[in-house]
């Protein structure tokens, strides 16, 4: 097995099936970029590979361990990023990333906060409610969290939205970077992944009508 297994998983929503019995894995190192049209069930996927969602058959297995029976050390490793960005608007970037920090157990001096929200371009930015900020930049304080949390296996569902051509080319080199050390990115994506990104392997749902 490798490091990340779905085995015959079946999703159903609304009475309609999106996959059934589909087997999926990602082994250390291994870049894979989901997919598939609107409504094929990409979202869906990856929140069962989380595990934030169960399937209506099948399993997911993290080192030969089924996630659901044994979560803790999966939960370690696992750094998940939806679709929405998951920030407070109220909130500062540094207020944000903090409470964020303190809810998945991640500990970094302040100083490397302002390290990577410089990296991510957000200098002067840090202390302004992230509501006044532009999508692009609300997104660059969500993906942060990458820089932040050592966490083997990385789960983003579209994570370039609202990023400019510096932005993209940025994640896709933090892409590079992980998977070069042993890491795992499962990445869905409405545009195609540069050279920037590294080898990476695609896998496709195709829409269930």
């Amino acid at each position: 097995m490798s490091v990340l297994d779905a085995l015959a998983l079946t999703c159903i929503k609304r009475d309609r099936t999106l996959f059934e019995g589909l087997t999926f894995s990602a082994d250390a190192g291994e870049l894979v970029y989901l997919r598939g049209p609107n409504g094929a069930g990409k979202t869906s996927l990856l929140r069962i590979l989380t595990g934030l969602s169960a399937p209506c058959g099948g399993d997911v297995f993290f080192n030969q361990k089924n996630i659901k029976t044994a979560p803790d050390e999966f939960n370690t490793q696992l750094l998940y990023l939806g679709h929405k960005s998951g920030i407070n608007g109220a909130l500062s970037a540094i207020d944000n990333l903090s409470y964020w920090m303190a809810q998945h157990g991640v500990q970094q001096p302040h100083e490397k906060l302002l390290s990577v929200l410089a990296t991510l371009g957000l200098v002067g930015l840090e202390d302004v409610p992230v509501r006044f900020l532009s999508a692009g930049q609300q997104r660059r304080v969500a993906l942060s969290r990458l820089w932040l949390k050592k966490a083997q296996v990385w789960i983003l569902d579209e994570p370039f939205t609202a990023l400019d051509v510096s932005g993209i080319a940025l994640l896709e080199s933090a892409f590079k970077a992980h998977v070069s050390q042993g890491g795992i990115v499962v990445a869905t994506s409405h545009q195609a992944l540069s050279s920037h990104a590294g080898p990476h392997s695609t896998f496709d749902l195709e829409y269930q009508w």
